[in-house]
């Protein structure tokens, strides 16, 4: 008996727009993965979906040292999208 190897998606969560003293950046979202370790994240695609709507982004750097990456995005992120869950696509 043969066991496939099935790789479980890797889900993160949008906890807020990148954010200066006077500034909000909405292409910029700071994502917190719980299940990888964000060091082989850099350079990888994100996806986040709402019923039609889809945007993909993409992880430039790190946030802090707890697990905290910042995603740009091509458009701007709708508000509702904080609090969501993205998916690790590449």
């Amino acid at each position: 008996m043969e066991v496939e190897n099935v790789s479980q998606p890797v889900i993160g969560r949008i906890m807020n727009y990148h954010i200066g003293i006077r500034t909000q950046a909405s292409r910029e979202c700071l994502i917190q993965f719980n299940n990888a370790g964000t060091q082989n994240l850099i350079g990888k695609k994100v996806q986040w979906t709402n019923g039609s709507c889809r945007l993909v982004g993409q992880i430039i750097d790190f946030h802090g040292k707890n697990g905290v990456v910042r995603a740009r995005f091509k458009n701007g992120v709708p508000g509702q999208a904080i609090g969501a869950t993205v998916e690790l696509i590449s």
